[in-house]
């Protein structure tokens, strides 16, 4: 949530999370919260799941990590 990787192209990855959480009906299995800056922003954008940090979060690597 923080500018920084919102600039890097996490609202972008945003919306694709909620199209693919409402296409897939996950809404009531999958909850999304956000974080403030976790002082990784040059490797941004960054999405944590499940305890897992991933780096650099383009639209193909995003697509690849929700359909795993």
């Amino acid at each position: 949530m923080g500018s920084s990787c919102f600039a890097r192209g996490n609202d972008e990855n945003l919306e694709i999370i909620e199209q693919y959480i409402k296409e897939n009906n996950l809404d009531t299995t999958v909850e999304i919260t956000g974080s403030r800056c976790d002082n990784i922003c040059t490797h941004g954008p960054n999405i944590n799941i499940d305890g897992v940090q991933y780096y650099g979060v383009d639209k193909k690597k995003l697509m690849e990590l929700l359909n795993e």
